[in-house]
């Protein structure tokens, strides 16, 4: 018993740590979203690598077209001329019309063969961008943004010591069962870690805007020669060049859908995968956290079961768990209360998964440990129909193409 007092003490002490970084998430989205944009609008390329149809796909990207921004351009890129997004796109272009405010174009990028296919499109679509363009953004078309997200990504790059500025995605389950709202809660962590740290602030490829100037002075176009991440080089090149990458919390952008249990298990498998190869320490420290969480909160229910069942005394056992499930279950509202008021659109959506954050939080640490441990016995992943070897941080092996 002794023992598991001393993990419980561990636990609820980083759940404390947790709990505060909670609050300061929540006060870094309330201050930035009181805080007037700065007057930055030059001409930028929208960078949108896309491969095959998904779920939401043409309201994703008549959004783009919706950006209220003075002028930029809009560069979808596949890797082959009868990927079947394009049709749609290229629907989308002709209902869409010709405007003054921004212009398309779609690059055929071909097969790759010594990367990741999203690095290899955005190599390419990188040296077909307008000469005019001051600065980069990179989307995903799995995201549906708003019509202020250009504008507020844009925004931070004003100062120039800003290396980069970038969103999130947030999960909105519609309509989804178990596994896309546990989906929303497992990627609600890694939301939160966002904030005022710039050091400590990540690059997320679906919604990143960098300067041109920087982006070539930081020569990634041949930094992504070899990877599957572009997000983790991209951050990890500024890292290196001490830029600090700015959070917009108004970039936060809602990714509508449902996932299947085995579709859960692929994305955050992949994560993981990703993670360890990209950013070992940052693998390790969720092996090492989601095991002792594991080993106190679900260790400690079946103690406090088998000493029940004894008649033996719980009381002390049942509160420490109850005060580490209280504290995660305050940072899951204080969060989610947050994230309402960055998606005013989507609150139904959100009140609707609010009881999700609240309750399933726990198991979230369950299927990352699984994902951790995923992830140490392989480097494999799929993605978006692809097979790849991860061999290094700076080498991917094409396995299998769907």
């Amino acid at each position: 018993m002794w023992a598991f007092y001393f993990l419980a003490a561990i636990v609820i002490w980083l759940g404390i740590i947790s709990l505060r970084g909670g609050l300061r998430f929540a006060a870094y989205v309330r201050s930035e979203a009181s805080r007037p944009l700065a007057d930055f609008t030059p001409y930028v390329s929208v960078f949108a690598p896309c491969r095959g149809l998904e779920d939401g796909l043409e309201e994703n990207i008549n959004a783009l077209f919706r950006q209220d921004y003075p002028a930029y351009e809009i560069i979808f890129v596949s890797d082959r001329a009868d990927d079947p997004a394009l049709g749609l796109i290229r629907k989308l272009i002709n209902d869409q019309g010709y405007t003054n405010r921004e212009s398309t174009k779609i690059i055929i990028a071909g097969a790759a063969t010594d990367s990741g296919q999203k690095v290899h499109n955005l190599r390419a679509a990188v040296t077909e961008s307008d000469p005019r363009s001051e600065a980069f953004v990179f989307v995903d078309t799995d995201a549906r943004p708003p019509a202020h997200w250009l504008r507020s990504l844009v925004a931070p790059l004003s100062d120039e010591r800003v290396g980069a500025a970038s969103g999130y995605r947030w999960f909105v389950p519609i309509n989804g069962g178990l596994a896309s709202h546990l989906r929303s809660v497992w990627n609600a962590s890694i939301a939160s870690a966002l904030g005022a740290s710039r050091e400590k602030n990540f690059c997320w490829g679906g919604s990143t805007a960098i300067r041109r100037s920087t982006f070539e002075k930081l020569r990634i176009i041949e930094r992504w020669r070899g990877t599957v991440s572009d997000d983790f080089t991209l951050t990890r090149a500024l890292q290196e060049a001490q830029l600090p990458i700015h959070f917009v919390p108004a970039c936060l952008v809602p990714a509508l859908g449902t996932c299947t249990l085995s579709e859960l298990f692929e994305f955050t498998n992949r994560q993981l995968k990703i993670t360890r190869v990209y950013a070992e320490h940052l693998w390790k420290a969720v092996l090492i956290g989601s095991l002792l969480f594991c080993l106190v909160f679900f260790g400690g229910v079946i103690l406090v079961v088998a000493r029940a069942m004894h008649q033996s005394s719980i009381a002390v056992a049942l509160l420490l768990l109850l005060v580490i499930y209280l504290l995660g279950t305050l940072k899951a509202h204080i969060r989610m209360k947050a994230i309402v008021l960055l998606l005013p659109t989507c609150g139904r959506e959100l009140r609707r998964g609010w009881i999700f954050h609240l309750v399933l939080w726990p198991f979230t640490s369950a299927l990352y440990l699984w994902n951790a441990l995923v992830a140490a016995a392989s480097r494999r992943i799929k993605w978006r129909g692809i097979t790849y070897e991860l061999k290094s941080a700076t080498e991917a092996v094409i396995i299998a193409r769907e």
